[in-house]
């Protein structure tokens, strides 16, 4: 009885876990199983292994072959088993062996999909295996990759990773200690250049830009509510361009998270992430789910931007499932077996109408809204009140006018114009106001604690008693009340202020008026 243990990994969300591909032949009748909880891709290894291996040159055996997935109760799906599962039967036919065979396999982890003509095909999740794999303890060993997943896994920068293209060249390694490729050479992967879209093209909108400087100096949440075609999709598809490009560990968390999904974008990997989902995505689109689960919206939007069009449009469960995202800045998703969590640190951003029609509260002759009172309120009524009180800022939105269409002026700094050559000084400040925060408490404003806030956002008399009346007047929450704090320590550190004064906590309670004018009319 011939007998083998090969060494691979399977993956459930972020998390790698070993398994042993165990592989008996024995006599009797020729048969191939695979045991172990496969999912149909694994079953389905059975026809690709056997062409792999008569495609490159090697027999397959005419006995009865059992391969074992352990652990049996940890389930298995895709076709990254494969190439551990060739092996496995290639070495306990006999077809790979020499001396320094027993050593060579307890240092490798083999990762694969086999096609029929044994090369090794592509895999979903590669950068995310090769970081969990240097993430374990035992850095003796090494994961062999296909050679198609080279550029994104590179990005870890490792010697312990190896790639090969084929089956034929795996087992040569093993025989003939036959090399395998590496990593490509250091500076591969140059930073893409930023998006050509200026702020100039936004023509009016003052107040919008103001309130969208403040969201992407301190990570806000920010909801632009106005009449159809003013501005609005097209302010916060400008947003992501204000972030600062992603430090290595940030891009390397971002692309082990889009690798799940097989949407990795080596060309910008370390520009913040924009995603614009349209409003008929569901709940598991957003969050994430299915089954193995995937990352949504949320997650691959991680350390950028997530702008929501039509938000009322959007499913009630879909937009509820967003609540304990925004705040814990991540999403865990609870299955049966398990419990899998993916980051969440996002900026959101979301558009809607005044109504149904749109054009509710427009003061033009030709723009007649005839949606009625009910309607317009349950319009509303579809973002409900504590979805509505995650945004730290509620701004309004009017059509420009004529001469604003005519003569383009962006006033967002300090109440001066900035033509298009000036969108370098306008990410200069945003760039300025997330130093100060990040020099100050190693963090953004919109995640301080509330005891940090206490710590970084001390009041003076006059404000306190602003804050004071204002939280009587509207009914603030007490999560209300330390958002207005949040977006007034970021105003303040655009204006390169060191304490949070008078008009830093007008300017917030201002942003945030008209979600409790809102509330007040019954409409939110």
């Amino acid at each position: 009885m011939a007998f083998s243990v090969v060494q691979s990994r399977a993956i459930a969300a972020l998390t790698l876990l070993p398994v042993s591909v165990e592989t008996d032949l024995s006599n009797g009748l020729p048969q191939f199983s695979i045991v172990g909880l496969p999912d149909a891709a694994v079953r389905e290894a059975k026809e690709r292994v056997r062409s792999a291996i008569i495609n490159s040159g090697f027999e397959f055996p005419q006995r009865r072959i059992t391969v074992n997935l352990a652990p049996a109760d940890l389930p298995k799906d895709s076709g990254r088993f494969d190439l551990a599962i060739a092996i496995g039967i290639l070495i306990a036919s006999g077809q790979i062996s020499s001396a320094r065979l027993s050593a060579t396999l307890g240092e490798l982890i083999f990762v694969g999909e086999l096609s029929l003509t044994g090369q090794l095909l592509p895999i979903r999740g590669a950068f995310a295996m090769a970081v969990g794999f240097l993430r374990e303890q035992t850095s003796q060993h090494r994961l062999i990759l296909p050679l198609q997943n080279q550029a994104e896994a590179s990005l870890t920068d490792s010697d312990r990773l190896c790639f090969a293209a084929s089956l034929a060249q795996v087992a040569a390694h093993l025989k003939t200690a036959t090399s395998l490729a590496g990593l490509q050479p250091q500076g591969r992967h140059s930073r893409s250049q930023r998006s050509q879209e200026s702020w100039s093209d936004v023509r009016g909108q003052h107040a919008a830009k103001r309130a969208a400087l403040i969201a992407a100096a301190g990570q806000h949440n920010l909801l632009m509510l106005g009449p159809p075609g003013i501005g609005k999709s097209m302010i916060a598809s400008r947003m992501a361009t204000l972030l600062p490009d992603l430090s290595h560990a940030q891009a390397c968390e971002l692309a082990a998270v889009q690798s799940l999904s097989g949407s990795i974008d080596l060309a910008s990997w370390q520009r913040p992430p924009y995603r614009a989902p349209h409003h008929s995505a569901s709940s598991r689109a957003l969050i994430g789910g299915g089954q193995p689960v995937r990352p949504g919206e949320i997650s691959l939007a991680h350390h950028g931007v997530l702008f929501l069009d039509e938000f009322p449009e959007f499913a009630r469960d879909a937009l509820e499932s967003l609540r304990e995202p925004l705040e814990k800045s991540e999403v865990s998703i609870a299955r049966v077996r398990d419990r899998v969590t993916f980051p969440a640190d996002i900026m959101l951003i979301a558009a809607m109408n005044p109504c149904p029609c749109g054009y509710f509260g427009v003061r033009h002759p030709k723009r007649h809204c005839r949606c009625t009172p009910d309607r317009i309120a349950r319009y509303r009524n579809r973002i409900s009140g504590p979805l509505m009180d995650r945004f730290d800022m509620v701004i309004g939105l009017e059509a420009p006018s004529a001469d604003e269409l005519l003569h383009p002026l962006t006033e967002i700094t300090q109440g001066q114009a900035a033509d298009r050559q000036d969108d370098a000084t306008i990410k200069s400040s945003v760039d300025k106001a997330r130093h100060h925060q990040q020099r100050r408490q190693s963090c953004l404003n919109a995640r301080l604690s509330i005891a940090e806030i206490q710590r970084h956002a001390p009041l003076d008399v006059q404000a306190e008693q602003l804050m004071s009346k204002a939280a009587r007047h509207w009914g603030w929450s007490a999560r209300s009340w330390h958002r207005v704090l949040r977006v007034s320590r970021t105003i303040a550190d655009l204006a390169d202020a060191a304490d949070v004064g008078l008009t830093h906590v007008a300017e917030a309670i201002e942003l945030r008026r008209a979600i409790d004018l809102g509330a007040q009319d019954g409409v939110t």
